[in-house]
């Protein structure tokens, strides 16, 4: 039975070009940080992925600096937390983040609410953040402004470019930072045109392995000292993340940053295609399909099913050899409903049987025909059994 992988917002498969860095990697096997050949060939590997990573992002030399972490989880952590204890008098501040945000971003954030931070959540209703509430909510005590690109669930893109022009223009020292994971490589943006002075990104999206991320840094946040580590140890990656490099997933990180930046157009296209396709050919079922209302991601299509559990559905799919998933494989295991399509404005017993499609560029119109075939057929005998 052939396998048709469409959850690629959860995790995308390695690219041959990716497998090939980690194969030539493995025979890298010294420390970055020593100082002797053998150290140096590693660090080497270390500096020509930061430099084909922070291309694909289209920073330019000057422009800032990149942070290898472990994931994107860990680089998300280091930017807000980071961000919030650098400097004594931002304790006890505001920080405007969404009421959608990844958990890996909101867990942040209620640490920093017991904390004794003041957290303000913008609406995202329909996948369109608010930016009324946004100015209003922007006054003299706010310092940290932490918004995602793309939602991982919705696929909702949210005006990030406006909501920090916003933010500068009331202070110019408000650090803007936001969880690109879902957008690397897959929505057009640079941190400058941004206005982002931190940007997170993951390997594992772009089809490069797991278990490494990183965190771009603008070269305004490091002369204002904005952040500050929150591991400590050797040093390594300028002081802000200490622990021997990931030789191995760096390399193969910068390899499929390069290999998507190359491919970034026709890649787009193709996901745009196919999320276009699979809504025509969804129209035909007695599904609804939950479109943002603004931008949308090219990759992600959310939908609830008739009066269907998604458990229930995921389990009928993968009998023929479908993969899709019912919201973030961060969070599937979790007994709570999304917060990001409450957000977004669904009911429960809507959020219950709902599921996200979600496409790569290996992904063909032939995956979308079959996954409607295997869904039509699971909603006819599904039904008839609660009936």
């Amino acid at each position: 039975m052939k396998e048709i992988y469409l959850d690629n917002s959860a995790t995308t498969p390695l690219s041959p070009i990716a497998k090939e860095a980690i194969l030539s990697a493995m025979e890298v096997y010294g420390n970055p940080s020593s100082l002797h050949p053998v150290g140096q060939a590693a660090h080497t590997r270390i500096e020509t992925a930061r430099r084909e990573i922070m291309a694909s992002l289209g920073a330019r030399n000057g422009e800032g600096q990149l942070l290898f972490t472990a994931s994107g989880t860990e680089a998300n952590n280091l930017a807000i937390l980071g961000a919030a204890y650098a400097k004594p008098r931002r304790r006890g501040g505001r920080i405007l983040t969404t009421d959608s945000e990844h958990p890996s971003v909101d867990a942040a954030m209620q640490a920093l609410q017991a904390d004794g931070f003041e957290v303000v959540r913008i609406p995202t209703r329909e996948g369109v953040l608010d930016l009324a509430a946004f100015a209003e909510a922007l006054n003299d005590r706010v310092f940290l402004v932490s918004m995602m690109m793309v939602n991982n669930e919705s696929g909702a893109r949210y005006d990030l470019s406006r909501a920090f022009s916003m933010a500068k223009s009331k202070n110019r020292d408000i650090v803007t930072h936001t969880d690109a994971v879902q957008g690397y490589l897959k929505c057009k943006f640079t941190p400058k045109a941004l206005g982002a002075d931190l940007v997170t990104v993951s390997a594992h999206k772009i089809h490069g392995p797991k278990g490494v991320g990183a965190l771009f840094v603008s070269s305004d946040a490091l002369r204002r000292r904005d952040l500050v580590p929150v591991t400590h140890g050797g040093g390594q990656e300028g002081g802000f993340r200490s622990g021997t490099e990931n030789v191995i997933g760096i390399s193969a990180f910068g390899a499929a940053a390069k290999e998507g930046m190359e491919q970034f157009s026709s890649n787009i296209l193709r996901m745009k295609e196919l999320r276009e396709y699979a809504c025509e050919r969804l129209s035909e079922l007695p599904v609804h399909l939950n479109l943002p209302k603004g931008e949308s991601a090219p990759h992600i299509l959310n939908l609830t099913l008739p009066d269907i559990r998604s458990e229930t559905m995921l389990h009928a799919l993968s009998q023929s050899g479908i993969c899709i998933s019912h919201g973030s494989a961060c969070s599937s295991h979790s007994a709570k409903h999304s917060a990001a399509l409450v957000a977004f404005g669904l009911r429960p017993e809507q959020i219950e049987c709902s599921v996200r499609i979600s496409f790569s560029s290996y992904n063909t119109k032939e995956d979308v025909d079959a996954l409607v075939i295997a869904m039509s057929d699971a909603i006819g005998r599904l039904v008839r059994v609660k009936r």
